[in-house]
């Protein structure tokens, strides 16, 4: 049977729906969430987490919170190549629905946009927010407000999207939200573009990473986000983020409080190294390591000024994509992603 490109964006888009997948068993030890404790609260008890912020907040002066390392003194206004002030911007929070299973859970991921980036990518979905740095300036102790109003309507954990360079903010909003009750795992939902040295200060602090892994090629990475090193840089900090974390581990109900999630868009012409990405990941992580191999791409922002990303991708190419997963092995992918990968699979056997 034949597939169409417009079949196959509409089966995408219904199973990206959360609310249309049970939560499905994770090859994790399952933990009681009663029985479990945030990271950050283990290291507050031992009297580190203030010590950390002092440290996050001395970068400020001479930012290198991210491998750009600046270097511009954001205490006193000025701003680097993410164009953030020192204080966070935050565009909206509310729960989110279209995470993975097991960060969607039943009552949504409790998710925080905050504004700027220290990527350019020309394909970017949410450009108004990362590139255009819409939102509102607000305080700390704003912030920790927002992580616990999405406490208390029952989201499962503080989702803090594109987070590296208002790390400080973030620690210090943590500590204070803590004080107030906040029991949520924290989520640092990044684009893998993280410094070693920063990473190192989150450790004990995060929870659950899920950083992206764009492109396996310089090239690529330096032409659709200005970022020639990112390969090496995003390879070292997930497994930085491994050692720190490890694999996935659940709640009773299959819901995320620690571990590892990598995700990997597919892009049209294979730009982004698919086959190259899940051997690397194969060759150096567990392989029952959660990757989400997304089908989501689509032309946004400035993608249609590059002829070879200015289309959809087609049911072949996400298609060969998973084919490439399983074949070297990796056992631990996204529910919703194979879903779609099953229809179509059959059509294409039928």
């Amino acid at each position: 049977m034949e597939i169409t490109r417009r079949d196959f964006i509409r089966s995408s888009l219904l199973l990206g729906g959360s609310l249309l997948v049970s939560p499905a068993p994770l090859p994790a030890v399952q933990k009681r969430r009663n029985q479990w404790q945030p990271a950050y609260e283990k290291l507050e008890k031992e009297g580190k987490l203030a010590q950390r912020i002092e440290q996050a907040y001395s970068i400020f002066e001479h930012c290198q919170l991210c491998p750009r390392q600046c270097g511009v003194n954001r205490k006193k206004g000025e701003k680097g190549f993410c164009r953030a002030p020192v204080k966070p911007v935050v565009f909206s929070y509310h729960p989110h629905f279209g995470e993975e299973v097991p960060i969607t859970g039943q009552n949504g991921s409790g998710t925080i946009f905050l504004s700027n980036c220290n990527l350019r990518c020309v394909f970017c979905q949410n450009w108004p927010i990362s590139h255009e740095g819409r939102g509102e300036e607000i305080r700390d102790e704003d912030l920790a407000d927002m992580m616990l109003k999405l406490q208390k309507i029952g989201c499962h954990n503080i989702n803090l999207v594109t987070p590296t360079h208002v790390m400080p903010n973030i620690l210090n909003a943590t500590r204070i939200a803590l004080r107030k009750g906040l029991r949520l795992p924290i989520f640092y939902n990044t684009s893998g573009y993280e410094r070693l040295e920063i990473l190192k200060i989150l450790d004990g602090i995060v929870d659950i990473y899920k950083p992206d892994m764009k492109y396996m090629d310089a090239d690529q990475a330096e032409k659709y986000s200005v970022a020639p090193d990112y390969p090496e840089v995003a390879k070292k900090a997930i497994l930085e983020m491994h050692r720190q974390v490890g694999l996935l581990k659940s709640d009773e109900n299959g819901f995320a409080l620690r571990g590892l999630m990598i995700r990997h868009l597919v892009m049209p012409n294979r730009v982004a190294g698919t086959e190259k990405f899940v051997q690397w990941v194969a060759e150096n992580l567990p392989k029952n390591t959660y990757v989400n191999i997304m089908a989501q791409y689509r032309v946004e922002y400035r993608a249609y000024e590059y002829p070879e990303i200015a289309r959809g991708i087609t049911v072949q190419e996400f298609l060969e994509a998973i084919d490439w997963a399983k074949k070297y092995g990796l056992i631990n992918m996204d529910s919703k992603s194979l879903m779609i990968y099953n229809i179509y699979n059959r059509r294409r056997s039928g």
